[in-house]
């Protein structure tokens, strides 16, 4: 799809400062500009690219002054940076627009959906599922029995949503995810074997969340595994059975939370944090990455470490981690002064 600089420069309330009628089909770095692409400057360390670049068109600041000529077209606008996101996020609009049912797909008995589905090939839809308008099911996904998917939730390819799982309205699923599968739940008998607990519950994910790639979300084993509006979960994350996370929380990659921990809003937890279970996390806490958390943290928080301590607390001690040799060495002398004071 081509557009003009004179069509970019009216959605973003932008003025054209060369050709308007130049037509642009494709995004690129200023770097690696080239005709028939768009682009933008925004970082000052990128000002000679502009010269050089051999982008059709390229979003810059309204305060930007040329110091040599530009032969590209540019559109001027407040802030480039936030001009060209909203030309990303035009772009992958385009890029979505899928409708349409594939073949081979399956779709049981008793599936409602609204208008706009697209249902990739090779994928399954369960008996009883509810669909909402413009969801995108890429090939190859499982979807179960008696789900709800909202409007305008987008499942990418080789996503599996167990059956009762729920998902609000404007979620993304990345390839490889399982939603709703069993919590890991097993009671040990006296010979040393375990008899399986059945996970009778399931997950709710609310609206606005967006999940990575092959990240794990365990079913309750009674109630709900719940994930509140507005959370991001990085890849490979496990949530086991009965957890909740808090509104706006985010969560980055390799994090593990086990079973009945609540954890609270508009939190950030880093990269491999382990959080053991049957504990709460507070409201806006902070947990650096390779933290392992055991108890219960407070609202405003911020922790370090395994075991996790206060993170002020975590520094101090790591200073004198670091120069736990030379303060030994020095025990060591002091120990040896005091001897020979004492034999003398």
């Amino acid at each position: 799809m081509k557009i003009t600089a004179e069509q970019i420069a009216e959605v973003l309330n932008g003025t054209v400062v060369g050709d308007s009628t130049v037509e642009v089909f494709k995004l690129a770095k200023i770097e690696e500009g080239e005709q028939g692409a768009i682009t933008f400057l925004s970082n000052a360390k990128y000002n000679n690219y502009l010269y050089t670049t051999n982008a059709s068109i390229v979003i810059v600041n309204k305060t930007f002054q040329p110091t040599q000529p530009v032969k590209a077209t540019m559109i001027q606008v407040d802030d480039s940076y936030k001009a060209f996101t909203k030309i990303l996020e035009y772009a992958n609009q385009i890029k979505l627009m899928k409708s349409g049912i594939e073949q081979p797909s399956v779709i049981s008995e008793g599936v409602s959906y609204g208008t706009d589905l697209y249902l990739g090939s090779f994928s399954y839809i369960g008996k009883n599922t509810k669909i909402g308008n413009n969801v995108k099911i890429y090939p190859n996904s499982f979807v179960g029995d008696n789900v709800e998917i909202g409007d305008n939730t987008i499942l990418y390819a080789g996503a599996r949503i167990y059956s009762e799982t729920i998902i609000g309205e404007n979620c993304v699923i990345h390839s490889g995810t399982i939603i709703g599968s069993d919590g890991f739940g097993f009671a040990p008998n006296p010979d040393g074997t375990y008899d399986k607990i059945p996970q009778i519950g399931n997950v709710i994910i609310e609206n606005n969340v967006e999940i990575g790639s092959c990240t794990t979300i365990d079913r309750a084993t009674l109630g709900s595994t719940v994930i509140r509006k507005g959370v991001k979960l990085d890849n490979q994350i496990q949530i086991a059975h009965n957890v909740e996370v808090g509104e706006n929380t985010v969560i980055a990659s390799q994090t593990g939370i086990a079973g009945s921990t609540k954890i609270g809003k508009n939190c950030i937890i880093g990269g491999q944090v382990g959080i053991v279970g049957h504990i709460t996390i507070g409201d806006n806490v902070r947990i650096q990455a390779q933290s392992g958390v055991g108890k219960s943290i407070k609202d405003g928080e911020m922790i370090q470490g395994s075991p996790a301590m206060g993170y002020n607390d975590f520094s101090k001690s790591y200073v004198y981690f670091r120069k736990l040799p030379s303060i030994v060495k020095d025990l060591e002398e002091i120990k040896k002064t005091t001897d020979k004071a004492n034999l003398s």
